[in-house]
């Protein structure tokens, strides 16, 4: 990201306070399964695990989610019906909504803090794909995704100190990167995008997924992106309206892919990650997991219609 400041928000600020919030469609969209996504404290392994097949399909079918938050990250809440807070996300860009991302979250899934406290000079991304936040005493309290960032108040020789919506806690400093809360994570190559991306082959496609507890196709993008310091839009019809377009003869390791219905000239729905000699490195549907494939000799070769670059150049950057 360019930056992580917080002007676009009031002097109070909304603060997810689980590990990965997931943002729906309607407040009625969340079901009775989906209980371990929707409580507090969330525990989102135990239910993208206990998903069958179709119940995970009626996520997408059904129009139910629409994006994820991962812990400490910010919202514009918009207005509040009974459990429910109706939120935009502005780290998540949008052509719903110019503010941010927009959706449903349970009130209880957020909390208030004022901005003046909230804001730190430094800032932790976690790196590793997931890591235990600590108590003082060592005690694991909350297992956070890959990019959670929080506010740095201190750091020590093994440890890190970060401000959470649950006060101080702490995280191991190997499992994170501390970057300037003003200039934003360091710029990565095309190859850096495709190396974050690799970690997480095999990990189980999940509609509207945001958290390396299961990426949808766009989310893996984004996150990938966000590793290496770019913040792009949220969907994937977002994603190639934005960037350098480039044409498919000078494809290169890091660029996005777009695949649209028809052969190409129906509607756009999915996006991977050029990973280098004709594949790409993509998360592609309900019941399947992030892979690498070859592009030519199948669907996706025919509906291959757009290519778009986000990230730079050594030189550029």
């Amino acid at each position: 990201m360019s930056n992580h400041t917080l002007d676009p928000f009031p002097e109070e600020l909304w603060v997810t306070a689980v590990q990965v919030a997931t943002v729906w469609t309607k407040p009625e969209s969340a079901r009775e399964i989906d209980a371990d996504g929707t409580g507090i404290p969330t525990n989102i392994d135990k239910w993208v695990n206990s998903l069958s097949y179709k119940d995970s399909l009626a996520l997408c079918d059904e129009n139910r989610i629409q994006t994820q938050l991962l812990y400490g990250e910010t919202v514009l809440v918009i207005e509040i019906v009974d459990d429910w807070a109706n939120v935009v996300i502005p780290s998540q860009g949008s052509k719903k909504d110019v503010r941010g991302y927009p959706g449903w979250v349970p009130i209880n899934q957020l909390v208030k803090v004022e901005k003046s406290e909230w804001y730190t000079t430094e800032t932790a991304a976690v790196i590793q794909d997931k890591v235990w936040l600590e108590t003082e005493n060592d005690e694991q309290f909350m297992k956070l995704s890959y990019m959670t960032f929080l506010p740095v108040k201190e750091t020590g020789t093994s440890r890190i100190k970060v401000l959470t919506p649950h006060g101080d806690m702490f995280l191991p400093i190997d499992a994170t990167k501390i970057f300037s809360t003003t200039k934003g994570l360091g710029k990565g190559s095309g190859q850096d995008i495709v190396n974050a991306g690799e970690a997480y082959i095999g990990l189980n496609y999940f509609w509207g997924g945001m958290s390396s507890f299961g990426y949808d196709c766009s989310g893996l993008a984004y996150a990938v992106h966000k590793a290496n310091g770019y913040q792009i839009a949220r969907d994937a019809g977002d994603q190639a309206a934005a960037g350098e377009k480039v044409k498919f003869v000078e494809l290169k390791p890091g660029d996005l892919l777009f695949f649209a219905y028809e052969e190409g000239k129906g509607s756009l729905h999915h996006v991977g990650i050029y990973y280098g000699e004709g594949k790409m490195l993509h998360s592609p549907q309900t019941g399947k997991g992030i892979e690498i494939t070859n592009i030519k000799g199948t669907k996706y070769e025919k509906e291959l219609c757009a290519a778009r670059r986000y990230w730079k150049a050594a030189e550029e950057s």
